[in-house]
């Protein structure tokens, strides 16, 4: 794994190269050093924090206050990959001013670059925003904060829906963006929009021919209770590795096995260590 900082331009010279971009979410200190020490290429400030973070149904309540605080954390984290923040649900739909200065909020806690969903209605935005010098990733298919408008989390793209998503990667290329998350197509249909499109396309439920591929951390970790969607893959089942670790000491704790004298202090000892 290279050690080299993760730039926008290396990002579209992996593409042009065949070489696979990985990225993954984070939304802390710990879980961005991680993904980072793991050679993820772009770690995702992303609202999905209002699922996974704060056990909410889905991305609506998340505001721009919540993705400055988490990006300030995740930025701490991360020496090598391009840090991406996610813009909330309506933080870029009240005028071209506000959407400024909601941007700019988040950049100046440490985003690299700012991901917005949306096709072509949101490409005067996009351009607007790279004209000023914020590089921005588009997000199309399935969009978590349209999810009332899709009639919930479902496919997109089939049918006559394959012309739309097409000519929406186009529109927000064209606008300037640096990459697209295409999210939830049929596999053939994303491997079409890869080829066509000049920029990198990241998938995620979008087959295997995507320029690279995310997704959630918490996902990839066995973190997320309950069942998870097709496209996931669990690389580790944490939750119970950490309920027996976490049981362990609540049983030690009770029965007076923990903490021992190796985790005592006495009158000779000089120096505390950090907790």
């Amino acid at each position: 794994m290279s050690e080299e900082k993760v730039t926008i331009t290396r990002l579209k010279g992996m593409k042009a190269k065949g070489e696979k971009i990985t990225a993954l979410t984070a939304y802390d200190y710990v879980f961005a050093r991680l993904a980072d020490s793991a050679g993820a290429d772009i770690v995702l400030v992303g609202d999905s924090l209002g699922m996974t973070f704060r056990g909410e149904e889905n991305t609506l309540k998340v505001t721009v206050d919540d993705m400055a605080y988490h990006t300030r954390a995740v930025r701490r984290g991360l020496k090598r990959a391009l840090l991406v923040t996610d813009m909330p649900f309506l933080s870029c739909h009240s005028g071209i001013e506000k959407t400024v200065e909601n941007v700019g909020r988040l950049v100046s806690e440490g985003a690299e670059a700012v991901k917005i969903e949306g096709g072509r209605d949101m490409a005067g935005t996009v351009e607007h925003l790279v004209r000023a010098g914020i590089p921005v990733m588009g997000h199309i298919g399935l969009t978590p904060q349209s999810i009332h408008q899709l009639g919930g989390f479902k496919i997109q793209g089939k049918g006559g829906e394959g012309a739309k998503l097409k000519d929406a990667a186009k529109a927000i290329a064209e606008a300037g963006a640096f990459a697209i998350v295409l999210e939830c197509v049929p596999a053939p249909l994303a491997e079409e929009i890869t080829r066509e499109s000049p920029i990198p396309i990241i998938g995620i439920g979008a087959g295997p021919k995507c320029d690279g591929q995310i997704l959630v951390t918490n996902d990839v970790l066995g973190l997320t209770p309950g069942a998870s969607p097709k496209f996931v893959k669990k690389y580790a089942d944490l939750s119970r590795l950490m309920v027996e670790a976490m049981g362990e000491y609540v049983a030690e704790t009770k029965s007076g096995a923990f903490p021992g004298e190796e985790h005592s202090y006495h009158e000779k000892t000089r120096h505390l260590k950090a907790i």
